[in-house]
């Protein structure tokens, strides 16, 4: 039987899809999942739009720089700003977002799918087109699109834990990391 930890090390990014579409069972309890994330202050600032018409689908693939994949099922987070915290407080939206994103990726997996989390905010240039295509009015935010479908490809679980990114007590600004290339394609 796994646990918690086995579909954490499981989870991974699935970019090739079969044709099967996702049942509605297992949407409504991936939106369940997401919405049993922790908000702060409890706002619940998250909205959900399901997209599974192909048009949609389509339009949605081609409005993301790093989008293009044959899932069946996009699910968008998004965040709406009546709902988020005011004040000093008023960007937890996306922590909170965040969290519901990652509880969708995690029981994804255990109900057999694979997912991709493709991010859309804070680049304006993928905002505009997502908002336009979904008809997202002014005060609500795409955060990310997550694509769910039956995998047609199988990575093996793993962590990518890494001693040199963990620090006791006190952060030390002296430890070295090495820098990875820069994508430039978002600036």
């Amino acid at each position: 039987m796994k646990n918690a930890i086995d579909y954490i090390y499981q989870r991974r990014s699935i970019r090739k899809f079969n044709n099967k579409s996702v049942e509605s069972e297992k949407i409504n309890l991936l939106i369940k999942a997401a919405m049993a994330a922790p908000s702060a202050c409890n706002q619940q600032p998250w909205e959900f739009i399901v997209v599974s018409d192909k048009e949609v689908l389509n339009d949605l693939k081609s409005s993301l720089y790093s989008g293009n994949y044959n899932a069946p099922l996009a699910i968008v987070v998004c965040g709406n700003m009546k709902l988020a915290l005011s004040g000093p407080g008023k960007d937890y939206w996306i922590q909170d977002c965040s969290a519901a994103a990652e509880n969708m990726l995690i029981a994804a997996t255990d109900l057999s799918l694979g997912s991709v989390w493709i991010g859309v905010y804070p680049i304006a240039s993928i905002i505009k087109p997502v908002k336009k295509i979904l008809n997202i009015p002014e005060y609500v935010i795409p955060l990310g699109v997550i694509y769910i479908g039956y995998p047609e490809e199988k990575k093996e679980a793993r962590t990518q834990y890494n001693k040199k990114r963990v620090y006791k007590n006190k952060y030390d600004p002296d430890r070295k990391h090495r820098a990875r290339k820069k994508n430039l394609k978002y600036t």
